[in-house]
């Protein structure tokens, strides 16, 4: 992490305010990658509080214990709505159970594919788009260079921090990045740009 302050510090004066303001990104990677993704679909388009109470809920259908992709298969779709999701998060996490089952997602040699190949190998999850998988590749697997440039809050920070007279598109954040030298540090340099929307 200091590395990469140094390193978008030197090439981005305006990022570099934010990060003197703000300090170091307390990036804390884990490797429990089934159940990060199982919690990613359950806490779609709910508040925080919300998300919680549902897990927390789907948890106890499962004696209180994260299930294994071979347990979540061996559940009705109506007992997971039993618990509070919804039609389309049933059929999702059971999607991504059978996924992991049948070998098509293999976490164990997760971590040896590149970017673009966990983000084409995890989109084919049904409800799991691409907005899902840079979280799962920046908070979970630690990964440094993703630029979430479908990120609302990317939009609206680089908008606010830069002082563009419009929101910026995909292709106007990925020019950005490349003009401020963020690679390869994108991860980072994206964390800074959330932070600057508490400043």
């Amino acid at each position: 992490m200091i590395a990469a302050a140094e390193h978008l510090i030197r090439n981005d004066p305006i990022l570099a305010a934010v990060i003197r303001a703000v300090g170091p990104f307390p990036l804390m990677p884990h490797t429990n990658y089934y159940q990060e993704l199982v919690q990613s679909i359950l806490g779609q388009q709910l508040s925080l509080q919300s998300a919680v109470a549902i897990e927390a809920r789907f948890v106890a259908l499962f004696e209180g214990v994260f299930p294994t992709p071979e347990l979540l298969l061996k559940t009705s779709p109506d007992n997971l709505r039993a618990v509070g999701l919804s039609r389309a998060k049933a059929v999702y996490v059971l999607d991504l159970a059978e996924h992991v089952v049948d070998g098509r997602i293999t976490f164990v040699t997760i971590d040896t594919l590149s970017n673009q190949e966990i983000i084409a190998e995890l989109t084919a999850v049904k409800g799991i788009g691409e907005w899902t998988v840079h979280m799962f590749l920046i908070f979970c697997m630690g990964r440094l260079d993703v630029l979430p440039t479908g990120d609302l809050g990317i939009k609206n920070g680089i908008h606010k921090l830069y002082d563009l007279p419009s929101k910026p598109t995909a292709d106007d954040i990925t020019d950005l990045a490349a003009r401020n030298n963020w690679h390869p540090y994108e991860s980072v340099a994206s964390w800074y740009v959330w932070q600057s929307l508490k400043l």
